[in-house]
């Protein structure tokens, strides 16, 4: 089985320019962030590679469950109607492919196992949410999951994150039968080892991927660790993207904390001290998710730190009531030594039981920008929304 893992790059928030059918755009603003354009050439760049890479970037995706449908009996009392168990994960996904098509690569968090075995020689999951467990959520996707990831870009590369607490919900066998699947469709893996994620586009041009969690290794709360596996990607991959599953969970947790955050007395990392660690050890670029809401944007010595994109597309048993129905698509080009430009933020919206659409109103854009300011007064990212105008 070939080796997985996957990370994501650097961004400086420029002037928007161009227009997003279907949303509306957003461009970061940072008076004070020292361009990239003007660092040292790092070790193991090439001089003559300054070819920009697209890069989008989501936060969590679950296409349903097949270890537990018992959700839809749930569901159908309050939706008045019975919801599709298990639809589709290419129809789930269909609606974010035009928000993707500018991108030379993709990445996401994918939330739970992949497969369709009914018989498990490992039985974790049944032990996870035995007895009267509540608020225990065990995930597998379908086998066409890996597929559906894979043409979210046709025309690109497609990364998925397993540093998260679902990968191992169908136990250690079906994590393996996971990358063994994303292998199989040719869909790129961080996040299930310590190393950077090499991702060539279709012109050579890599931009490489470091998945971070709270459930095992690599660990966002072991600092020490993170700055030495960061520092060595950073050292041989000037475009260099980490993404951290961290932090608590639910509506109450969209501020962003420079402290160790828990959630079901489980510590779930400091993703401040995370995030810092990982810029000063050389990422230009770190993307959240894991909290389940949008959180803070803050810029940090030229790089751009997302704490959390949301749920993008979470289907099944998931609670949506706003502001958990709220996720976004993080846009970036990024040039040879990893400067970025053109950065674009795309709000999403998720209707229960999880169908995703592009909100042309914005809303999660317009949360960011309030989180920002209120969380990080001095280094918080200024989001601002432009729209189109258009003929009748």
């Amino acid at each position: 089985m070939s080796q997985f893992r996957t990370c994501i790059r650097a961004v400086v928030l420029t002037h928007l320019r161009g227009r997003l059918s279907l949303a509306l755009t957003l461009a970061f603003v940072a008076s004070s962030a020292t361009p990239l354009l003007s660092q040292p050439t790092r070790t193991g760049e090439s001089r003559a590679d300054t070819t920009g890479v697209r890069v989008c970037m989501g936060g969590d995706v679950s296409l349903g469950t097949n270890l537990d449908t018992t959700w839809v009996d749930r569901a159908a009392k309050w939706m008045r109607r019975r919801p599709e168990a298990l639809p589709a994960p290419s129809q789930l996904l269909a609606p974010l492919v035009p928000m993707l098509d500018s991108a030379d690569m993709v990445m996401v968090n994918l939330e739970g196992a992949i497969g369709d075995s009914a018989t498990d020689p490992d039985t974790s999951t049944r032990t996870k949410c035995a007895g009267s467990t509540s608020g225990c959520y065990a995930l597998r996707m379908p086998a066409s999951a890996a597929s559906a990831l894979r043409h979210l870009r046709d025309g690109g590369e497609v990364v998925a994150n397993v540093a998260n607490n679902h990968s191992r919900d169908a136990g250690v066998t079906g994590l393996a039968r996971t990358l063994e699947a994303l292998d199989r469709a040719g869909v790129h893996v961080t996040g299930a080892d310590t190393l950077a994620t090499p991702v060539v586009s279709s012109r050579g041009d890599t931009v490489a991927f470091l998945g971070f969690g709270s459930s095992g290794e690599p660990d966002v709360r072991d600092l020490r660790a993170v700055r030495r596996h960061v520092s060595r990607a950073a050292a041989r991959y000037p475009r260099l993207v980490v993404t951290m599953h961290v932090g608590a969970e639910g509506a109450s947790a969209q501020r962003t904390r420079d402290t160790m955050e828990t959630f079901l007395d489980e510590r779930r990392g400091n993703p401040v001290a995370f995030a810092h660690t990982a810029v000063d050890a050389g990422a230009t670029l770190v993307v959240g998710h894991g909290p389940h809401v949008v959180r803070a944007l803050e810029w940090r010595h030229g790089a751009l730190i997302a704490y959390s994109l949301g749920n993008l597309v979470t289907y099944g048993p998931f609670a949506l009531r706003s502001p958990l129905d709220r996720g976004a698509v993080l846009c970036a080009t990024m040039d040879g030594r990893g400067a970025v430009s053109a950065v674009r933020l795309i709000s999403t919206r998720q209707r229960a039981p999880g169908l995703v659409r592009a909100d042309p109103r914005a809303r999660a854009a317009v949360l960011a920008d309030s989180l920002s300011k209120l969380d990080f007064p001095r280094t918080g990212a200024h989001v601002v929304v432009e729209a189109s105008v258009r003929r009748p």
